[in-house]
């Protein structure tokens, strides 16, 4: 098979509704093109927030195919996303690693931003690990602090924004997911154990749980609409993660997902505090070699509770 053109950033931005719809087919010609170039079958998958992508570079033996060279595959264009899967192992742990995710701000459907996901089950994962850059609404939080989530609010969801809408495929999984357990209870027990283990060894980093806001972007909240999130129940607000979630949950994968709190947001109209990208992208790389050795740690534990049937 002839090698596929390269795109250029923007590439798949306003393309018809049409072609956006969910397609086993054009998946199944991803993953065949990326076989012909990485022969890990990883066990985890790996999607890196904003300012987070360093983590690729702990991964051993890589492998790194742009996401313009794999046929149907969606690019990045955010700054901080450069759009790169990167095979390897990490911890010991067969990965593929999301170096750039896709957001509905950028102009692509939802059902377009669960072409990488469902590329990366079929591609065999069993864990999906995803990151994201957040704003703390709970007062509590600082810049640098840790959140695992334990729950989300899906804010596009309610107005019918989400990558299952459209098209159903069985090959995919259920019609009708239920959501009431989004991410694991046993690998949310072994990030907690992870966490104090790294502690113990120097990891200087206040650790929280809580609940992720996702919004639409590309707008940072008003004061008010900042207020009425933090009332739903939200720690943090941010503009992804949950589609990923919603898509791997229905092809049985087990979900883990945490937000590197980059700015606190802002509640009061009168506030001189302004959020703003570059802060975002500060505050990760501040904190990103204490989230690249965690995640090493993470998926050493995750492979070996795994291959002890304890997962």
């Amino acid at each position: 098979m002839a090698a596929p053109a390269k795109r250029a950033k923007g590439d798949n931005i306003g393309i018809e509704p049409s072609e956006t719809k969910l397609n086993f087919d054009l998946v199944e010609d991803a993953v065949k093109h990326i076989q012909t170039k990485a022969k890990t079958q990883p066990l985890i998958g790996i999607i890196c927030g904003s300012g987070l992508g360093g983590l690729a570079a702990e991964v051993q033996d890589a492998v790194t195919i742009g996401y313009e060279e794999i046929p149907n595959f969606p690019v990045s264009t955010v700054a901080g996303h450069e759009g790169k899967l990167v095979f390897g192992t990490l911890g010991g742990a067969p990965v593929v690693v999301m170096k750039g995710r896709l957001h509905c701000y950028e102009g692509y459907a939802f059902s377009r931003i669960a072409v990488p996901i469902r590329t990366l089950c079929a591609l065999g994962i069993k864990y999906l690990f995803v990151t994201n850059a957040a704003g703390g609404l709970n007062e509590s939080f600082e810049v640098g602090d840790l959140m695992m989530l334990e729950d989300h609010l899906n804010f596009p969801g309610f107005a019918v924004q989400n990558p299952l809408v459209g098209p159903h495929d069985d090959r995919y999984g259920a019609r009708f997911v239920p959501m009431s357990k989004p991410y694991d209870r046993k690998l949310r027990d072994i990030f907690k154990q992870t966490i104090d283990g790294m502690s113990m060894a120097g990891l200087h980093s206040p650790f929280r749980t809580g609940v992720y806001a996702m919004v639409g972007g590309p707008t940072y909240e008003s004061p008010a609409e900042a207020r009425f999130i933090k009332s739903a129940g939200a720690d943090a607000v941010g503009m992804s993660t949950v589609p990923e979630v919603i898509v791997a949950i229905q092809q049985g994968v087990k979900c883990l997902a945490m937000s590197l709190i980059t700015n606190k947001v802002v509640l009061k109209i009168d506030d001189d505090n302004e959020p703003n990208h570059a802060e975002v992208l500060e505050a990760s790389q501040a904190r990103q070699p204490d989230v690249q050795r965690l995640f090493v740690a993470l998926s050493k534990n995750v492979k070996e509770a795994h291959e002890a049937g304890k997962l």
